[in-house]
């Protein structure tokens, strides 16, 4: 029994604990920076004036100029950000359903793209692509939903007290969002490599095998692809840079996961704090699965047209 407690620690604990506070350090290093800013910007008014700018710009998206501090903040921040500016706004049902489609593909860009980026990604082309399938997301949307009567279910108004109190509160919040980063991330990895250890990923990839084959994606990615859709990008992330590191899963395996869970991941729990404001759960789940398959697709037949005009310049 001992022996094994040891071999446990030797082959589960010691470098999960190792590479989960590497990954977690360099989560942070991206995560605080980009929130500070944030918070700066948001605190002098330039959120404010960017939404005026770009009104114009969402109007043919069925959104009003005030969703765009919605959009903007969630861009550089996560989907709770996202809930606590959507709860200050009087938002239409059916805005309110648009928007957060676009927020649930395009959030915390700068960070999440820098995560995919380690496991065999463009982060450019990452973050324009959750750009661009945001916004025909909200397109497709904007053509298909029917009139919704009514607004969101709570609203709020949010006051300042001072510059020194909000940084104070700020402070506050990313210090838990950091302390989460830090516990979950050695978590997950502590979960991932003892399941491994046991036999027991196999076993949990086995039925998810036929739908990954319909999506375009490989086998192998299978646990992953689990993680990033109840857990969400930033965590399952966690994971793909350790696996991929590993050699557990190849950089173009990794590269069409990273396409789909781009535009689809954190379906849980993303999903149900926009439910809890009174959306549609078919409708903030069906428009995101529906166009990562279709990514994934297409990113395979582009890889398929460079193979054979490389081997044709050859």
């Amino acid at each position: 029994m001992l022996l094994e407690i040891k071999d446990l620690k030797e082959s589960v604990f010691r470098p999960a604990f190792r590479q989960g506070m590497k990954t977690a350090l360099w989560l942070l290093k991206l995560t605080i920076p980009v929130s500070l800013g944030v918070f700066l910007l948001d605190w002098f008014g330039v959120l404010e004036a960017l939404a005026v700018v770009t009104e114009p710009l969402f109007r043919g998206f069925g959104l009003s100029g005030k969703a765009s501090i919605v959009l903007i903040t969630g861009y550089f921040t996560n989907i709770y950000s996202v809930i606590a500016v959507m709860a200050t706004l009087d938002l239409s049902v059916r805005e309110a359903l648009i928007l957060a489609n676009m927020c649930l593909i395009g959030h915390a860009l700068i960070v999440e793209s820098g995560i995919q980026a380690k496991t065999g990604s463009s982060p450019w082309r990452m973050a324009l692509l959750r750009l661009v399938t945001g916004f025909l997301a909200a397109w497709i949307l904007n053509f298909l939903l029917p009139e919704m009567p009514g607004k969101i279910i709570f609203r709020h108004e949010v006051t300042s007290e001072g510059f020194i109190p909000d940084f104070l509160g700020w402070l506050r919040a990313i210090g838990i969002t950091s302390l989460k980063i830090v516990v979950l991330v050695n978590l997950l990895l502590v979960l991932q490599r003892f399941l491994s250890e046991l036999g027991i990923l196999r076993w949990l990839e086995r039925p998810f095998r036929p739908l990954l084959r319909i999506m375009g994606l490989p086998a192998s990615s299978s646990f992953l692809w689990l993680v990033a859709n109840t857990l969400g990008l930033s965590y399952g992330g966690a994971i793909m840079i350790s696996q991929t590191a590993e050699g557990a899963l190849s950089r173009k395996e990794a590269d069409l996961l990273n396409h789909h869970i781009a535009i689809s991941h954190s379906q849980l729990e993303d999903t149900l704090l926009f439910a809890a404001m009174g959306l549609s759960i078919p409708w903030l789940v069906a428009p995101r699965f529906l166009l990562a398959i279709g990514v994934v697709w297409l990113r395979r037949l582009e890889l398929l047209y460079r193979g054979i005009h490389r081997k044709q310049a050859v």
